[in-house]
């Protein structure tokens, strides 16, 4: 499966477009995951090329920049690859916050 669609990259915004938008209200456009595992990479920003800016769920929530080189090389505890979720519909980074409740770090990520 490809990660990183034509129209997905036309929606992405670009690097340090969205840091003036407080955290919780920005919108997450694209969703991967490892489906063997529990790690899930939500990008809000994309250099054009292979740098991503975006919410990571591991171990912690946290922001930070991955690469699109890494996701594709990245595998699960099973072997499998990374994939993207194809159903994904956009959401605020607060709403997939939500979603990850449990993980430390999930509340500097919820709106009041």
């Amino acid at each position: 499966m490809k990660l990183l669609t034509t129209e997905l990259r036309g929606k992405l915004p670009k690097l340090n477009a969205t840091e003036r938008q407080p955290v919780g209200k920005r919108l997450v456009y694209a969703h991967f995951f490892t489906p063997d595992s529990t790690w899930h990479w939500y990008p809000l920003e994309f250099d054009g090329k292979n740098l991503f800016f975006g919410l990571v769920a591991g171990h912690y929530l946290e922001l930070g920049d991955f690469r699109l080189s890494e996701l594709e090389q990245v595998r699960g505890p099973f072997g499998l690859p990374v994939e993207r979720d194809r159903y994904w519909q956009p959401l605020r980074i607060a709403e997939i916050a939500a979603r990850h409740d449990g993980l430390p770090g999930v509340e500097s990520f919820l709106e009041e």
